[in-house]
């Protein structure tokens, strides 16, 4: 069975540490603590203090004042590894965490998750052709030598960077070694730990060059592994969850996250809340509970995104600079039937297509495959169809040769409503009322990643009245817009009530239009 040695690095709030300490030890298992020098002799021997009878806890022998995007926290961690290696030979597997960090699961679980595969759980992306990087510099980060911390010294961090680029001062990558990337959070196998050490020994001129590489952390156990292991032998994961803001700052998890956590397909989560009491007792708990089964839904970050994201009405009032000059044209006149249910415009849409000759596109800017003409390339991705929507609906008009046609937008889409009102030629919009039962909520929840088979369905019932109170939002945002050549049907009027209302927008005969209000099954879901 796996018994794993937690590798820990630290540098406050002792009391915390010495409880994480003999909650991940009381099972079984094993931790090696690196206490930062920064942290103060006192503090580090009150941890020292409260573990001195744990036969299961080691400490680093050498303690060293860590630096962010520094190469120390990759010494202090080869510090800690080195001593669990030696205290502890029955060590199959060891784990990176930090003090901010608490299982999501029992110790039962995770060893039963790691005994199943014989591999290594590390992100590991190459350096130079993924887009692990989102800011900042990149292959600076390797090819400059980096002296200063940026946090501490962050003129001198400039101007070391600047001068070298100035100078034309490059260094090569060690030519055999492919430099990766990935999450710092990694679990590996005692074999490659081991290998791992005998290279850091051995590969003098490697650990030279690592050390003034910036942020070596998502760096140096990543490229080692890769070029020590098999690749059938790693899983390109972390198991730890966590999640970043838009600011890119770590989002910080309270008492009301525990429900979230645990159905998560993660082993640790960080970064929880020195003031999440609560929540610490309740993991704590878990970790050390026999016999209990997860039900993994995994839809956590996307869950946050659509949470934080509820309430930010992006609006612009001037078009982009490709649009300037651009417009559908004066004469043309452009109908937007707006539905949430994607499967009730399309049935309309059939209806139109039927009984009228007017050019019917179905969600266009929502839907990558939606058919289109082939129109040299703007067609072939959402991204640039929204970017360059009135050009891309002009070259629409212009492919079917009219003045008139019909586009179906999702109840979300009010800068895209509000920039084609914006425009010269002339807009119509009918706006379709759905009822929204909640089994059908639940479907949506679900296609848009919010939740997943095996979501509780305690969370589901607290999921969807959110999910309906922003779907109402939506549809207020347009009413309050105050759009002229607005129409409405529902789902609750009779054929001849929304009749009225798409003769209006098509301006045919009621009698055609009762046709298309006629559709079979036109609401059904």
């Amino acid at each position: 069975m796996a018994r794993i040695a937690f590798i820990l690095l630290c540098h406050k709030d002792p009391e915390a540490i010495v409880d994480q300490a003999r909650r991940l030890t009381a099972t079984g298992d094993y931790i090696s603590i690196h206490f930062d020098a920064r942290g103060g002799r006192a503090a580090f021997d009150q941890v020292r203090q409260g573990l001195k009878d744990n036969p299961n806890v080691t400490f680093a022998k050498k303690r060293i004042k860590c630096g962010w995007g520094a190469w120390s926290l990759v010494q202090a961690s080869l510090y800690a590894v080195e001593a669990a290696e030696e205290a502890f030979p029955r060590a199959t597997h060891f784990y990176m965490v930090s003090g901010d960090c608490m299982s999501i699961k029992s110790a039962e679980y995770i060893h039963d998750f790691l005994d199943k595969q014989d591999v290594d759980y590390i992100e590991s992306f190459d350096f130079f052709e993924s887009d692990w990087i989102k800011t900042g510099i990149k292959e600076e980060r390797l090819t400059c030598r980096h002296w200063f911390n940026e946090r501490t010294h962050k003129k001198l961090f400039d101007k070391n960077l600047w001068l070298q680029q100035r100078l034309g001062l490059k260094r090569d990558v060690p030519s055999d070694i492919q430099v990766q990337i990935g999450s710092q959070w990694w679990c590996l196998r005692r074999r490659t730990i081991e290998w791992i050490l005998d290279f850091t020994r051995s590969r003098k001129d490697v650990m030279k060059f690592f050390r003034t590489t910036w942020i070596p952390d998502e760096t140096f156990f990543q490229t080692l592994v890769r070029h020590l292991v098999p690749e059938n032998e790693i899983n390109a994961r972390t198991l730890t969850f966590l999640m970043f803001t838009d600011y890119g700052m770590p989002v910080v998890l309270y008492n009301d996250h525990y429900d979230l956590l645990v159905t998560q397909d993660f082993m640790f989560a960080r970064k929880i809340s020195p003031d999440a009491t609560e929540l610490k007792k309740r993991l704590g708990d878990l970790f050390a509970a026999k016999g209990v089964e997860f039900q993994i839904s995994g839809e956590g970050r996307s869950l946050f995104k659509f949470l934080t994201d509820r309430g930010r009405e992006g609006r612009r009032f001037t078009q982009r600079f490709w649009e300037t000059e651009s417009s559908l044209g004066r004469d043309r006149e452009l109908l937007m039937i707006v539905c949430k249910k994607w499967h009730v415009a399309k049935r309309l849409v059939a209806k139109i297509k039927e009984h009228t000759d007017v050019p019917c596109i179905e969600y266009l800017f929502n839907e990558e495959d939606t058919p289109l003409p082939d129109l040299g390339g703007i067609e072939k991705s959402l991204e640039k169809r929204t970017r360059h929507r009135r050009a891309w609906v002009r070259m629409l008009f212009d492919y079917f040769e009219t003045n008139r046609m019909v586009v179906c937008l999702d109840s979300d889409a009010l800068d895209l409503i509000r920039d084609f009102y914006n425009d010269r030629s002339s807009t119509r919009l009918l706006e379709i009322d759905c009822a929204f039962s909640d089994s059908y909520l639940e479907g949506h929840a679900k296609r848009v990643g919010l939740a997943g088979d095996q979501t509780p369905q305690d969370a589901m019932e607290r999921l969807l009245p959110t999910i309906r109170a922003d779907i109402t939002h939506e549809h207020d945002a347009i009413r309050d817009a105050k759009f002229e050549n607005i129409e409405r049907i529902s789902q609750s009027n009779t054929p001849e009530e929304n009749a009225h209302a798409i003769a209006r927008f098509l301006q045919i005969s009621d009698e055609d239009a009762l046709k298309i209000a006629k559709a079979d099954h036109l609401f059904h879901d």
